[in-house]
């Protein structure tokens, strides 16, 4: 991959670049966008970016969620989302098997090595915020993520099964 990218926080000034990257999604018969914090079920941009910001903060996070950090992985050179990616600081019940993070590339930007790059910067997110490890779970059958989670030293710790989808659970120390 020859172009970087960034990971930055939802803002009001990516709204219109972010809802093309949903519609991407949409467009290619995607329902779910992993990592983005229910962005794939609002109607309103700015609604979501309020619940996403105000889910940072340990003072403000919705009851039902843990402290997540979610952003966009933006490529440099022309300011395209190619990606989005969440880190969930803590697992409650619900996230156990689930994980500390989840991500999703733009239908049109995979085989790009984007996925890869976006962990491994999260990565760095989660060792300064003081995380020790990371679980990050993945569908049998997604090889792609499988080899992202590999790429980034994930060790395979365990299988589940999650609404009828087998799925591993990988550990990357930090």
């Amino acid at each position: 991959m020859s172009e970087d990218i960034i990971l930055v926080r939802p803002t009001l000034e990516l709204k219109e670049e972010a809802l093309a990257y949903r519609e991407e999604h949409f467009q290619q018969g995607e329902t779910i966008i992993y990592g983005s914090e229910l962005f794939d079920k609002t109607e309103s941009y700015e609604e979501w970016l309020t619940d996403v910001t105000r889910n940072t903060d340990p003072e403000t996070v919705n009851e039902n969620w843990v402290v997540t950090d979610t952003f966009f992985a933006v490529r440099e050179s022309d300011a395209r989302i190619v990606g989005i990616i969440d880190l969930r600081h803590t697992l409650n019940d619900f996230l156990k098997d689930l994980g500390h993070c989840g991500y999703s590339v733009r239908p049109s930007e995979r085989r790009k090595g984007y996925a890869t790059e976006m962990l491994c910067k999260l990565i760095e997110a989660a060792k300064e915020a003081g995380m020790k490890e990371l679980h990050i779970s993945v569908e049998k059958e997604n090889t792609a993520s499988r080899k992202v989670i590999e790429k980034n030293g994930g060790v395979y710790e365990r299988s589940f099964v999650f609404e009828g989808e087998a799925a591993d659970v990988y550990r990357i120390g930090l």
